[in-house]
């Protein structure tokens, strides 16, 4: 079964392209011009493995429509634009972007980061994970504490993985990047921290639970046993 995706693109030249470059290199593209088309139509997301999201598109831009998406879907998405600021750039990461790309890109570049993510979606653990008094459903993208459930975005649930599976030890910052955004500069860098931020803030409820950043090495992770 091929993979499906969603194209969001108001460029009529540069949508027929992608989507004929996708379709060739074996995904299946749905190509929607219009954001309003999802927002009407909140169907139009059920199905699909990776959504890519123009920035700068008519009513409301890229940004603005991944907040829409993420209140009734999970699924992944990267921003395809020509704004290359990087203020942009780490603000897309924010939203929970799984990558950004900065148009021209190279349709091969697009593909393999394309892959990489779908094969970091195939990699992730069903199991449910216990990470001191907080259980953590990797397949959900949650942690429970007591009675309080904290929803999680892809980007975090992964990271969150990839650090449970290092406990007691320290990970390298080049491991985690690499691994996780296919990349190891400065932006990725910074998104990094962001998500570290956050996942400090959400298991603060169990000080055993440490997060400590190893100057010019990486992380030390230590979860109770």
């Amino acid at each position: 079964m091929k993979t499906r995706i969603l194209l969001v693109e108001d460029d009529p030249d540069l949508g027929m392209v992608l989507k004929q470059y996708l379709e060739f290199s074996d995904f299946e593209v749905c190509w929607i011009p219009n954001p309003e088309e999802i927002l009407n139509d909140r169907k139009l997301m059920e199905g699909y493995q990776l959504a890519i999201l123009d920035v700068m598109l008519p009513v409301m831009d890229g940004f603005e429509l991944s907040r829409e998406i993420r209140k009734t879907s999970q699924i992944p998405f990267l921003f395809l634009t020509a704004k290359g600021q990087s203020i942009d750039r780490i603000l897309g990461l924010k939203l929970g972007a799984d990558d950004y790309i900065t148009k021209p890109c190279e349709p091969e570049e697009l593909i393999l980061r394309i892959r990489n993510i779908l094969k970091r979606q195939h990699q992730a653990v069903q199991a449910i994970v216990s990470i001191g008094d907080y259980t953590f459903i990797p397949s959900q993208f949650r942690i429970v504490f007591r009675d309080e459930t904290i929803q999680l975005t892809e980007k975090e649930s992964e990271l969150l993985l990839l650090l449970s599976k290092n406990n007691h030890q320290i990970i390298s910052r080049k491991e985690i990047l690499e691994t996780l955004w296919g990349g190891n500069d400065y932006f990725f860098g910074r998104s990094l921290d962001v998500f570290m931020t956050r996942l400090r803030k959400y298991f603060q409820n169990d000080k055993r639970i440490r997060f400590d950043a190893v100057r010019g090495i990486g992380f030390n992770i230590e979860f109770p046993d």
